[in-house]
């Protein structure tokens, strides 16, 4: 089930640094290509909330090998894909079998492994779901140097073929069925939700904020999941167990997994366009800049849980998160002139207070739920998890976008210094990226102060809480 977490996150991450060369091939802006990652993003965050329902009605091997399947049919569909509208359809199938992955091995772990000892065995799995961002763009950016980028698709191929085969011979059944019925106006309203919201934030970057598009898209989808919500709180059975925000740390945790999502999906965009598009590195170059904070961070992952499993998650998150800030503060003045050192010191750098903080602040609030919520629970932080990450992507490209535009004008209107029409481009570009990275900084101090409320849950007041639960649902 790791490795099958490990090709879905690679999946994912592999289209950072190829994202500028689609732009050229494809002849699409980049608001446009974000969509590949957005949409992949919002489709697991769309499909995840159903995954509490499908872990109660198949069992955790009937579930996984068809994740693997529809994972790789749309590996071959993206492979196969001659257009931009066939490969983001390759995508979004991809993105239907991986967003339920990601629950499923989470309720595994929280299933077999008792709450001490939780923080190790999800350091295991941020090891091999790090890794994969790890060697990712490296491996994207050396494939484009000497391939066409379909080769990044067909040969993810033989390894989902390999995940799938090992699952027949390995995979063994943690739960048992429960037939229940499928709420699917609770789906509906879901996915009309999400949708349109994020479909909102992403047309805001070339259709201003003040378009009737825009406002129309953000409100109908504001509107949807009020209605989604009140519907999980007044059903018998319902498609995502929202009481799990009755428990103070879960909710907490929870607001901060949503800021430093965002913190961390934005700038696996923002730092590649800097450094293809504005700056004229390689896509192998620019992989390979992420490289070492990558790896650190996979490192760092189980040892952080163990520590979590020690000392709880209020002062590695704290830590983590004032590394994070001051090495994004090393992002906010960048020129047409940094220096390539200097990049990967802040990228690792910021790697490293990410690997501090993201399981321990995750399990710290899934801890916290009793077993009857555990499903529901996976479930609602993965899906708060990946949303955030696709309306963070969009917001953050719509920031440099909107800026890029403005600071183009101060500069032709200020006579542009003699340069020519392209350099006042680029040096517009990057202005707009460096206060895109003064949103990130501001979003990560959000989560900073919101860290020093977090408290450590004990095993007895989650038994306490399970059995008041359960006389409430009664």
């Amino acid at each position: 089930m790791i490795l099958g977490a490990f090709l879905a996150t690679l999946n994912q991450t592999i289209m950072s640094v190829a994202t500028p060369e689609l732009m050229i091939d494809f002849h699409i802006s980049a608001a446009t290509a974000q969509w590949l990652t957005t949409g992949y993003m919002l489709v697991n965050g769309v499909l995840i909330p159903i995954t509490a329902y499908l872990m109660q009605r198949f069992t955790t091997r009937q579930l996984f090998q068809a994740s693997m399947l529809i994972f790789l049919a749309g590996t071959i569909v993206s492979a196969a894909a001659t257009s931009f509208p066939a490969l983001l359809t390759g995508r979004m199938i991809q993105a239907a079998g991986a967003g339920i992955i990601m629950p499923l091995l989470m309720n595994v772990i929280f299933t077999l492994f008792p709450p001490n000892k939780r923080g190790a065995a999800m350091g295991m799995v941020g090891f091999a779901i790090i890794f994969a961002p790890a060697i990712g763009p490296t491996m994207a950016g050396y494939i484009l140097e000497n391939f066409k980028w379909e080769v990044m698709f067909y040969g993810m191929i033989p390894f989902a073929l390999l995940v799938i085969i090992c699952g027949f011979v390995y995979l063994k059944n943690i739960s048992e069925q429960v037939i229940t019925k499928i709420d699917m106006i609770s789906v509906i309203l879901s996915t009309i939700g999400f949708g349109t919201l994020l479909y909102g934030f992403s047309r805001a970057g070339s259709e201003g904020w003040s378009s009737s598009e825009v406002l129309l898209s953000i409100a109908v989808g504001v509107v949807a999941l009020g209605l989604f919500t009140w519907r999980q709180l007044t059903s018998q059975s319902p498609l995502l167990d929202l009481r799990a925000f009755k428990y103070n740390m879960f909710s907490l945790t929870t607001v901060i997994n949503i800021a430093i999502t965002m913190v961390m999906y934005a700038d696996m965009m923002l730092l590649p366009l800097y450094l293809q598009s504005a700056r004229g590195y390689t896509a192998l170059e620019s992989g390979l800049l992420l490289l070492p904070g990558a790896l650190v961070m996979g490192f760092l992952m189980p040892v952080t849980g163990r520590l979590f499993d020690r000392y709880g998650a209020k002062w590695l998150s704290i830590i983590g998160l004032i590394i994070t800030i001051i090495t994004t503060i090393g992002f906010i003045d960048l020129t047409d002139s940094t220096s390539y050192t200097y990049l990967i010191l802040m990228s690792t750098g910021r790697r490293i207070g990410m690997a501090l903080m993201l399981m321990p602040i995750q399990t710290a609030g899934l801890n916290q739920l009793p077993s009857n919520l555990s499903a529901h629970g996976t479930a609602i932080s993965n899906t708060i998890r990946q949303v955030a990450g696709a309306v963070g992507t969009s917001l953050l490209v719509t920031v440099m976008t909107d800026r890029t535009k403005t600071h183009l004008t101060d500069i032709m209107s200020a006579g542009g210094n003699g340069a020519t029409q392209q350099q006042m481009m680029l040096e517009a570009t990057i202005q707009g990226i460096n206060d895109a990275y003064v949103v990130i900084i501001g979003i990560a101090a959000i989560a900073l102060v919101l860290s020093f409320f977090i408290k450590r849950t004990e095993q007895s007041s989650e038994e306490i809480s399970s059995t008041n639960l359960n006389k409430a649902a009664n």
